[in-house]
């Protein structure tokens, strides 16, 4: 869903510093009736969409290869496919999956994990149908010629950030370890939707790693799956706030 902040451009105060190079500006006029009489009110509408970061993790922060053993070997990594056993036995993690995909709107996706769903979801969409339908943005440099329909190829920060400040659908980025240590040191993710997996790897590509900043997040809501799985919707919450000083 995409947020809207309106300004009431005849109220004195009540612009806000804005970039228009990255935001979605729109005017709406409505008139307002007062004791004054009649009067157009000038609304400046800004847009932007959210980015929402969908994640299986460990305990320990690894996301790398959650599905396969050979999804992602990168540097030895040699425990992929490590959340399967779970998915066997807990009917409660694919009822999720399957409400968070049809929540799917738009896929903002790095390179690896773009050739792997291009290898996969155009012929298997039944358990996500609009997949070849929806928007999709796949960051990089080299990519000149996706063959994936409605896709897009984003090249550097600058046009991500023209991206997320852009009127249109909320982007689901999943995987893409990479990408999403990129988005999140340009402060650029507005949710996590993680499942917590009650495991430790010790190594392996991590969600929180050098791009990480600080800041707060909220929860949305969670709860936890008969296999131990925590389900937890975070939501950004402002900066960081410390105690104060006795001395």
């Amino acid at each position: 869903m995409v947020e809207r902040q309106v300004v009431d451009l005849n109220v004195a105060g009540s612009i806000p510093v804005i970039h228009p190079k990255f935001f979605s500006l729109k005017f709406v006029y409505q008139t307002i009736s007062s004791q004054d009489g009649v009067r157009t009110s000038a609304i400046l509408v800004l847009s932007m969409r959210k980015i929402i970061v969908v994640e299986f993790s460990t305990l320990d922060g690894v996301i790398q290869a959650p599905g396969d053993s050979k999804e992602d070997a990168a540097e030895g990594f040699k425990y992929g496919g490590w959340m399967g056993p779970y998915f066997d036995k807990d009917n409660v993690l694919g009822e999720e999956m399957e409400k968070q995909m049809k929540e799917t709107s738009g896929l903002l996706l790095g390179r690896k994990t773009y050739d792997i769903f291009v290898g996969y979801w155009p012929e298997h969409t039944e358990p996500w149908p609009q997949i070849n339908k929806v928007p999709k943005y796949v960051v990089s440099k080299t990519l000149k010629d996706p063959t994936w329909e409605n896709t897009k190829v984003i090249k550097d920060v600058e046009s991500l950030k023209k991206l997320k400040y852009s009127d249109g659908p909320d982007l689901q980025v999943y995987g893409s370890a990479n990408l999403i240590q990129t988005l999140m040191k340009h402060d650029l993710v507005d949710e996590f939707w993680l499942k917590i997996f009650p495991l430790t790897l010790g190594t392996g590509k991590r969600l929180f790693d050098k791009g990480t900043m600080p800041a707060t997040f909220k929860v949305i809501k969670s709860k936890i799956s008969p296999s131990g799985v925590i389900i937890a919707y975070y939501k950004r919450d402002g900066e960081i706030k410390t105690a104060l000083s006795k001395e």
